[in-house]
Order: structure tokens, then C-alpha cells, then sequence
């Protein structure tokens, strides 16, 4: 057997969707649990409240924040291995509904960002708000829709993160979870690692540092931050992540117009990895 096709085997040996899926559940039990003390009213002092001052408070919010992390990259390489392999015929509707799962849960992470509230939280609010404003004739409607963290703080955001990208990422992906199910017991590793990581590392909370020029903002965010630096918001913030998500969404199943999908995905992806290693080398 040819050497890449071992390597294709043991990758799909894995059971990517499964473990995120458990991934997925301890995120939204451990949320759960965070939502009974969380005040969106106060949002930094209610985060930093549940971490130093609620019992297991910093238990429970480092496990929301890594069973998060988790399942956000088992669900991207679970969806690679998908169109690696490209054997399981989605109708158009199914693939949409499917696919359009990884940034509904990008945008749950971005909004967990903005919900600490701290140097980090508060500066994705900023570039949220500003990139939504920069779209042409919509953009301060679905602002003051979505966002408005300039005056209505984080509730807007609270209330989207809690119920509308919960319900939507459910509706996404309810038809994969009536057809494949996930077992505790099969994944005892995984779980045992996110517990570790909950107990040993806790979870980022940044105190606001007046006067500082360089905020780092989320580690999946950082290339589109110093694209920032480069080119006008809209640019950046909208169209640019356009071209990543559209091909994702519409991939054709086969064909030549599937290879150029591809090419510009994967395109797209080595560029956001080049921006991300240039802004650590820059801060």
C-alpha cells in the first residue's frame, strides 16, 4: 500500500465526529453551569467572580473554554476528512445545512471572546462592531441587530451566544446527530485530556492595561487581526472571509469547478497562516 494512503487510513481511523461531538457536549453542560452565575450586566466582574470567588468556578470555566477550543478543531478536521474523502453523496440542502456548522461555531468562540469582557473580550467587540458597520446600506441595522456593544455592552452578544448560535449550530447539525451517535465510554482519552487541561490550565481572563498598543486577539483570529493592518474593514472583516466561506458552502461534488474551490480554500488558508506567523514575528 502506497505510503500517503496509510496515512489517508490511520486519519480516517479516527473517529473525528465523534470525539467532537463529545467535545461538543461537555462544552454545553459546562456552559450551562457558567450561565447560572454569569450577569451580562457586569460581564468582566461576573467572569472574574466565577473565577476566583465561585466554588470550582475556575474549574468550570477553564473546561467551557477547552472543551470549546476542542471541538472547534476536531470539527474543522473532521470536515476535511469529509472532502478528503468525498464519498458520502449530500444533496445541495444537506451539505448547506451541514457546512454552514463551522462558522456558526466560529462565530460561538468569537462571541465567547467578547462575553469575558476583558482586554481581549472588549477589543473583538470593537472590531466586531466596526466590521458589521463598514457593509454597505445594511451595516449599522445588523450592528444595532447583532452587536451594539457600544451601547448596549455585551447583553445583544450574551443573548445571540445563548439562543440564536445555539439554535442555529443546532439546526445545522441535528440531522448528523439523529444518524451518528457518540458514546462515552469510546472516547474515556479524550475526555480525560479536556478534564486535565480544566484542572492544570486555566483559562485566559486579561485585566484592561491602559496604554497598550497591541492587544493579541483570539489564536484563530489572529491573521484576519493583521490583515487589519493592511487593508479597509470591510475588506477585511467581510469580503475576505467571504472567499473561504462561500467555496465551503457551495462546494460542488465533483468536477473541475470543485478543484478550483479547493485551490482557492486552501489558498486561502496558507495566507491566513502566513499573516498569523507575521504578526508573531512583528509582537
Amino acid at each position: 500500500m502506497d505510503e500517503p494512503l496509510q496515512i489517508k487510513n490511520k486519519l480516517l481511523l479516527v473517529h473525528w465526529g465523534g470525539q467532537a461531538l463529545i467535545s461538543l457536549y461537555i462544552s454545553v453542560l459546562s456552559g450551562l453551569v457558567l450561565g447560572l452565575q454569569y450577569n451580562p450586566a457586569e460581564p468582566f466582574y461576573a467572569t472574574a467572580t466565577i473565577q476566583l470567588v465561585v466554588p470550582f468556578g475556575s474549574f468550570w470555566r477553564s473546561l467551557h473554554y477547552y472543551s470549546s477550543q476542542i471541538f472547534f478543531l476536531l470539527l474543522l478536521v473532521h470536515l476535511i476528512i469529509v472532502i478528503w474523502e468525498n464519498k458520502v453523496p449530500f444533496t445541495r440542502s444537506a451539505w448547506l445545512r451541514l457546512s454552514a456548522a463551522a462558522p456558526v461555531s466560529l462565530l460561538l468562540l468569537f462571541t465567547g471572546y467578547i462575553l469575558r469582557d476583558d482586554a481581549t473580550g472588549d477589543a473583538a467587540g470593537a472590531i466586531a462592531e466596526n466590521t458589521l458597520r463598514s457593509i454597505p446600506l445594511f451595516g449599522k441595522p445588523l450592528n444595532k441587530l447583532l452587536v451594539d456593544v457600544g451601547a448596549a455592552g455585551v447583553q445583544k452578544i450574551y443573548l445571540h451566544h445563548i439562543t440564536g448560535l445555539m439554535l442555529l449550530g443546532g439546526f445545522c447539525l441535528w440531522p448528523h446527530l439523529k444518524r451518528y451517535g457518540a458514546l462515552w465510554r469510546n472516547h474515556v482519552a479524550l475526555i480525560l485530556l479536556i478534564l486535565a487541561a480544566a484542572i492544570f490550565l486555566q483559562a485566559p481572563l486579561e485585566q484592561e492595561r491602559f496604554g497598550l498598543l497591541h492587544i493579541a486577539g483570539p489564536w484563530f483570529f489572529i491573521g484576519m487581526q493583521e490583515l487589519f493592518r493592511y487593508l479597509p474593514t470591510f475588506w477585511a472583516g467581510v469580503f475576505v472571509p467571504t472567499i473561504l466561506v462561500g467555496p465551503l458552502l457551495f462546494l460542488p461534488a465533483q468536477g473541475r469547478a470543485r478543484r478550483y474551490c479547493l485551490i482557492m480554500m486552501t489558498a486561502w488558508i496558507v495566507g491566513c497562516v502566513i499573516l498569523t506567523c507575521l504578526r508573531f514575528c512583528l509582537h
